[in-house]
């Protein structure tokens, strides 16, 4: 009887704890699920944001043949299509590891390549191509400014140095925690949310340095050192391309969450905030300083307004977005107007003023609108200043390398073609065809 007792008594008081055993696995099960949920959700933006910021090449291609000369599209699309099919394997086979692995610096130990160590997950397959576009995004930027005369081969070393050294270099000082790696910029607590520094100002100032050895194209500076206007031959090409990038940022700035989530949406709103407000103060300044609302500002006031607002994208209010693209739309005309009257730089597409000057004004502004450690909001100058030290690093390592890297192709493979050829278009002396084949080009200056 009492053996009766115990084994009921042992049964009672087991119902509740298996019970309990299986609640629990249960809960288990759907968090484990949730989990794989949001990860997928997580690969699938991220792989769409991708895509959308490789879709930016076609914008970067057409904005560039379109501010240039006809004689010289075709080898505008060439160099666009080739620094993201050499920067693509370069990166992959080096520049990944520099940027992310374990080791940052100058070499990197967990190379996706040459190792042969796998990426071990889903989800650093995705940030591989992600983080790929954006090295591509660097390297092209700085077809632009050194359009019209630089040898095609020349272009391509150039292009493999960016996106295996000099690109994944400064982006692990910044970026290297988001995976393996951590860098000294980071541990700052430098903000660069997307890349005004990290991508536009490393590319824009690279530019610079490209641009400064290159020398002008052959008719831009007078006898008495003035400039000449060189008209692009195709503004609604130009215009196309600013559209085609403003679409392709949605990618840019909201895909740098990597996590889909809400705050996609309010990362695009001051996005496209931002790009509005630098469209509208590039055309009123170029209204009241040229006389005429200049279309191709306004065009490089809306890119303006995007480089600017890349970095505190995530951080800022909405009004302050407006604030941002606006003085980086207004920032772009001056300094066309100075790069090209005072510095005497020839850059046909504005990509220095557009990436590397508001880059830096877009990193500068986090420690201004930042409602986190702004100044605005209370932070002090602390993070202003960590901002400004970070932009400061970069335009030393960029244009410090950049001017190196140019003189040593300057000095032995050659930078620039023969005055003949640039006269008759790259096209022709590069690439042996025309971009209109049949039609009579013509000009009106």
């Amino acid at each position: 009887m009492r053996f009766s007792v115990v084994l009921l008594a042992l049964f009672v008081l087991a119902v509740p704890i298996t019970a309990g055993a299986a609640e629990e696995t249960a809960a288990s099960a759907v968090e484990d699920a949730k989990e794989e949920l949001q990860t997928n959700i997580n690969i699938v933006w991220t792989c769409i944001a991708a895509f959308l910021v490789f879709f930016m090449q076609a914008g970067f291609a057409m904005v560039e043949a379109g501010f240039t000369r006809a004689k010289n599209a075709v080898n505008i699309l060439m160099k666009n299509l080739m620094d993201f099919s050499v920067g693509s394997i370069a990166f992959f086979l080096v520049g990944f590891g520099l940027m992310f692995g374990k080791t940052n610096g100058f070499f990197g130990t967990t190379l996706f390549g040459l190792s042969g160590v796998e990426p071990g997950s889903d989800w650093n397959w995705t940030f591989l191509i992600f983080q790929t576009v954006f090295a591509a995004t660097a390297a092209t930027i700085v077809s632009g400014a050194m359009a019209e005369r630089t040898k095609f081969t020349s272009y391509l070393i150039y292009s493999v140095f960016i996106t295996l050294i000099i690109y994944p270099v400064f982006g692990s000082w910044a970026w290297g925690g988001l995976l393996d790696g951590g860098g000294w910029l980071e541990r700052l607590g430098f903000l660069d949310f997307a890349g005004s520094t990290v991508v536009h100002s490393v590319g824009g100032w690279l530019a610079l340095a490209g641009a400064v050895v290159l020398g002008p194209r052959v008719g831009k500076y007078g006898a008495d050192g003035k400039p000449k206007a060189i008209m692009g031959h195709n503004i609604p090409l130009a215009a196309l391309g600013v559209f085609i990038l403003w679409f392709g940022w949605f990618g840019f700035n909201p895909g740098s969450t990597t996590t889909g989530d809400g705050s996609i949406g309010y990362i695009a709103v001051t996005t496209n905030l931002s790009a509005a407000a630098g469209a509208i103060a590039a055309m009123i300044v170029s209204w009241v300083v040229l006389k005429k609302p200049d279309a191709s500002m306004a065009l490089n006031g809306a890119l303006a307004g995007l480089v600017a607002i890349t970095a505190p994208c995530d951080g800022v209010s909405p009004m302050a977005a407006i604030i941002i693209g606006a003085i980086g739309g207004a920032l772009v005309v001056f300094s066309v107007m100075f790069i090209d009257r005072v510095l005497k730089v020839d850059d046909p597409v504005g990509a220095v003023s557009v990436h590397g000057v508001c880059g830096a004004w877009g990193t500068l502004s986090c420690g201004l609108f930042n409602m986190d450690s702004g100044l605005f909001y209370g932070g002090g100058v602390k993070q202003l200043g960590v901002q400004a030290l970070g932009a400061g690093a970069a335009f030393a390592w960029a244009f410090g390398l950049g001017i190196v890297l140019f003189l040593g192709i300057k000095y032995t493979v050659g930078l620039r073609v023969t005055e003949e050829e640039e006269s008759k278009g790259l096209d022709i002396g590069e690439h042996g065809m025309e971009a209109y084949s049949g039609f009579q080009i013509f000009t009106t200056t």
